[in-house]
């Protein structure tokens, strides 16, 4: 695995770039519209005066990956606010720091979309595009946006390994690639830490999300989170 950032000049590059306008301009549902600009005209006390982005957050990262890191949706006052996955929120912090210790990413903090972060061999997405009220999108939601992760994927053709943050991206990733034409097997992989299914020519582990909820309570620690990445980096060889 590289260990520098690199700059692409694959034709994913540009397709990804086409796709993430068509995220950017999404209205599809209607309770998350009004639920990610109405976090951005109500900010907590820390983020006012910040301007958000309050619009459909696309992916992240390398468009040559061999490693695609899937989550549920943009923070409401995270990626709905800085219009980067993962960025601005303390998932993020746990999240690019394990990146920055396996190799994947050049520092270990994300702040904001302009503060020089770059992936080498990773991309960071999401199966919901939008904040949802309480982290909540409904199957609908998922049901509207999942398409954007399909496209995704069939555009990311190097990905060897899709690392699954939660139970919610590890269904949405299950079916994104069966929407891909694989052939998931049955009966259906049950989601758990460190949970692992060849599906096709990749493989999906799973992985307990990075929320507070889970790392304040040490169900994730950092060393089970590296032990992901650190596996993650064994497959892509």
């Amino acid at each position: 695995m590289a260990t520098q950032p690199q700059s692409s000049s694959s034709p994913a590059k540009s397709a990804l770039a086409q796709l993430s306008g068509e995220i950017h301009a999404c209205h599809r549902c209607p309770r998350l519209v009004e639920w990610r600009e109405a976090s951005a005209t109500a900010p907590p006390r820390r983020f006012r005066g910040e301007g958000y982005w309050a619009r459909p957050v696309s992916g992240f990262g390398d468009p040559d990956a061999r490693l695609a890191i899937v989550g549920l949706a943009p923070a409401a006052h995270g990626a709905n606010r800085t219009g980067r996955m993962f960025t601005g929120d303390r998932s993020g912090d746990w999240l690019y720091a394990a990146l920055h210790r396996a190799g994947y990413a050049n520092q270990a903090e994300s702040v904001d979309d302009d503060d020089g972060l770059s992936l080498c061999d990773a991309y960071v997405t999401a199966v919901v595009r939008c904040a949802p009220p309480a982290n909540r999108p409904t199957p609908a939601e998922r049901d509207r946006c999942l398409p954007y992760l399909v496209r995704e994927l069939e555009l990311l053709e190097q990905v060897r390994v899709v690392v699954a943050l939660g139970a919610f991206a590890w269904d949405g990733a299950l079916r994104a690639l069966r929407g891909l034409g694989a052939e998931v097997p049955r009966p259906r992989p049950r989601f758990g830490h460190g949970a692992e299914v060849v599906i096709g020519d990749l493989t999906l582990l799973g992985c307990y999300h990075p929320s507070q909820q889970n790392t304040f309570t040490g169900r994730l620690t950092v060393q089970m989170l590296d032990r992901i990445f650190s596996r993650a980096s064994q497959v892509d060889r």
